[in-house]
């Protein structure tokens, strides 16, 4: 399980858009959570009356996990182009945070979308589509939406930019897991 301190940090890390008193010790946080310290893919996930509102994050990870929860927090809050940016009104007790992070993409081999539609794990497996300008990746947790095998990669299909029949052109497919942490807005202290 998730340790809580990466749901206060990306709080925190949002209340100081709105506040600059609000402040990360980034070095005292690494020296007592180490685990920060190391390179790691997060996202994070505000829904607002259990509406996505906002959801930005890393695939790959590219710096350390408390610099890619900083800023993907911001990011989800402030740069989400589905949403506007969030506003100090908006946050009370129907606002809930999450973190999640994503272990390394694997590669999932496959002859023909049967094979691969076999070695999908629903409610396990987030997956990555990647064919020449389209990307796209759905989290786990989207299979709560999406229950299906056909009905995930249909959708994210749509979310890379393309349709079902990029299927037919064999793109790669990977998979990745995550642990994740969720609490309402008002159940995290700040730091």
């Amino acid at each position: 399980m998730l340790d809580p301190i990466l749901l206060r940090i990306a709080k925190t890390a949002i209340l100081q858009k709105f506040d600059p008193s609000y402040r990360i010790d980034k070095e005292a946080l690494t020296k007592q959570y180490p685990f920060l310290a190391k390179k790691g893919a997060a996202f994070v996930t505000l829904n607002k009356n259990k509406n996505l509102r906002g959801c930005i994050g890393s695939i790959i990870a590219h710096q350390p996990l408390i610099d890619d929860i900083i800023h993907n927090a911001q990011a989800a809050a402030f740069s989400d182009p589905r949403f506007n940016p969030l506003r100090p009104e908006e946050i009370d007790d129907t606002l809930t945070l999450e973190v999640s992070v994503l272990s390394e993409p694997e590669k999932i081999e496959y002859s023909d979308f049967e094979d691969l539609k076999s070695k999908i794990v629903p409610h396990k497996d987030g997956l990555i589509l990647k064919y020449g300008q389209y990307q796209g990746t759905f989290l786990p947790q989207v299979w709560e939406q999406l229950p299906t095998v056909d009905q995930f990669l249909e959708h994210l299909s749509y979310k890379a930019g393309a349709n079902p029949t990029i299927y037919s052109l064999h793109p790669e497919i990977y998979r990745y897991r995550v642990e994740h942490i969720e609490e309402p807005w008002n159940a995290i202290l700040p730091l």
